[in-house]
């Protein structure tokens, strides 16, 4: 098992980034289902959390950091800086979740 550094900062304390690999980056796209939404039909009308939805995207986000994460490996990265996580609609329904940050070799 590959033991790697990921932040959301641009430095990791105590260590020194001697090269930059390039972005690695881990994405996946997720749709709704029927039964998601007509609880979250139910839901809306009555409020509060939709754990349905909660727990998809919970799912996507780990799905698209590990992809991340194993890119990163696979470019010899001891370490990904700078992570951020976006999500865009892709058409009715479908949702891009995507990871991405800064591949780097430390010192």
């Amino acid at each position: 098992m590959v033991n790697i550094i990921v932040s959301s900062t641009d430095e990791i304390p105590g260590k020194k980034i001697v090269a930059i690999l390039g972005i690695a980056r881990g994405n996946t796209v997720r749709t709704r289902n029927i039964g998601r939404d007509i609880g979250a039909s139910f839901k809306s009308v009555i409020g509060g959390e939709i754990k349905s939805y909660t727990e998809m995207i919970s799912q996507a986000r780990d799905e698209a950091y590990n992809r991340m994460v194993n890119q990163a490996i696979d470019m010899g990265a001891d370490a990904v800086v700078n992570v951020r996580f976006m999500t865009s609609s892709i058409m009715a329904g479908a949702s891009e979740l995507l990871a991405y940050g800064t591949a780097v070799k430390l010192k």
